[in-house]
């Protein structure tokens, strides 16, 4: 009883502590904002340039060229990959898995000191499975399920649609109606409150 009082007050502190109210914010949510985060990315400095939460053993080589939607933090699980020489545009409460690659950018056939940048489109509340990789040019439309370790080489801009193997193909319609598009009560890009985010867009992104 009295441990669960302290823990209340501490969160009820923490909401107006500049920098910090985004964990009270945040709580029950897909990815919420916690001290590891912060400590690892403030503090320690892996992914300083990110915006929003990722684990030390990710990697996102190019933040600016990534729009990354409400609770969508790719890279907030270990072993991820963002290679975002080209632009990545991610929706609203899309996950990520483990170790899951996002690929805007290939080596030019005939010469692989350049590259061919193509963007990456994927939607609102879809979810890549663990070792999923998403390849260049390629647009995944809303509710968009990509199975552990497939390897998206096409788009399938429908969405609602399960995809598999490699190269990913349709393996199961959702039925749209049974399709649930949630909102979080506090809505965050990341790190930032979303009343926020169009003008840090404009600063600092590149998408």
């Amino acid at each position: 009883m009295i441990g669960s009082m302290i823990k209340n007050i501490c969160w009820q502190i923490i909401r107006y502590i500049p920098g910090f109210a985004g964990m009270y914010y945040t709580r029950g949510t897909q990815n919420p904002i916690t001290l590891r985060f912060l400590f690892w990315q403030k503090i320690l400095g892996f992914n300083r340039r990110a915006y929003w939460p990722m684990h030390f053993t990710s990697i996102a080589n190019n933040p600016a060229n990534i729009y990354a939607g409400i609770d969508v933090c790719p890279g907030y699980s270990p072993g991820c990959y963002i290679q975002a020489i080209g632009k990545v545009y991610i929706g609203d409460y899309t996950q990520v898995a483990p170790n899951v690659g996002i690929i805007s950018a290939n080596h030019d056939l005939h010469d692989s000191r350049h590259h061919v940048l193509k963007t990456v489109t994927i939607g609102k509340y879809c979810w890549l499975g663990m070792n999923s990789v998403v390849l260049p040019g390629t647009t995944l439309g809303d509710f968009t399920i990509v199975a552990a370790g497939s390897v998206v080489t096409k788009s399938f801009p429908d969405g609602f649609c399960v995809l598999g193997g490699n190269p990913a193909r349709v393996i199961k319609q959702l039925e749209r109606e049974k399709c649930v598009p949630f909102r979080n009560r506090y809505e965050y890009f990341g790190y930032i409150k979303s009343s926020r985010f169009e003008e840090y867009r404009k600063k600092k992104l590149n998408v």
